[in-house]
């Protein structure tokens, strides 16, 4: 769907990927978007995130709160935590995976759908996945009237936040990254360190089909 939604805030003892090496990381709970990403990056630099990093799992508080309130060294926000840490000047960043590589190369966030729906109702599949993607399309083409229609559906409290967010986010690089790039680059990570048993060959083979996306990316050229 999009790139570069993630951001791994720090506190100032800490200036790499490398230094959250036995570091508190704040997740809301042990398979949460925050845990894999964090510990996909971590395998990535060699860390091993079951044995060298301490999970902090934040129920019923957020992360965001742990990390604020110095109970943990470290936490990968997601819109709107990192337009709020900024704006309270707390924290640094040192992964922002709009911008740094090898996280900027990827997607961040994908559309899955139940297999017996996709197989039942290819029609309709087809009809969602476009609609995304247009939605894709309109957040990078006006941010600002996103933005106010995600404030005056009651998504988001915060227009400047959610603007923020918009213009920042690359929603329109979908049509130049390829999803399985993603699968294989992320399943790897995570079954070099034993979170993920099947190979990515096999993930890719049993559980993903790009034909709706295909289609569309060359229907949705302009």
């Amino acid at each position: 769907m999009h790139v570069g939604c993630f951001e791994l805030f720090v506190n100032e003892g800490s200036h790499s990927l490398t230094d959250l090496k036995g570091k508190r990381v704040g997740i809301a709970y042990l398979g949460s978007p925050g845990h894999l990403f964090l510990a996909a990056m971590a395998a990535h630099v060699g860390i091993d995130p079951g044995k060298d990093l301490n999970w902090v799992i934040s129920e019923p508080a957020g992360p965001i709160e742990l990390f604020t309130g110095g109970k943990v060294d470290a936490f990968l926000g997601f819109p709107p935590d990192p337009q709020q840490l900024r704006a309270q000047n707390i924290g640094r960043v040192i992964v922002n995976s709009a911008l740094d590589r090898p996280w900027s190369q990827y997607f961040c966030c994908m559309l899955a759908g139940n297999r017996a729906f996709v197989r039942n109702y290819p029609v309709a599949t087809k009809t969602v996945v476009r609609a995304m993607l247009k939605a894709d399309d309109l957040c990078a083409s006006d941010p600002a009237r996103t933005a106010q229609r995600l404030v005056d559906g009651g998504f988001t409290p915060r227009y400047d936040y959610a603007f923020q967010t918009l213009t920042e986010v690359p929603y329109d690089k979908w049509r130049e990254y390829d999803p399985e790039d993603t699968i294989r680059f992320y399943a790897l990570r995570l079954h070099e360190v034993g979170m993920v048993k099947s190979t990515p060959q096999k993930i890719i083979a049993d559980g993903t089909d790009w034909r709706f996306f295909n289609e569309l990316k060359r229907e949705l050229k302009a």
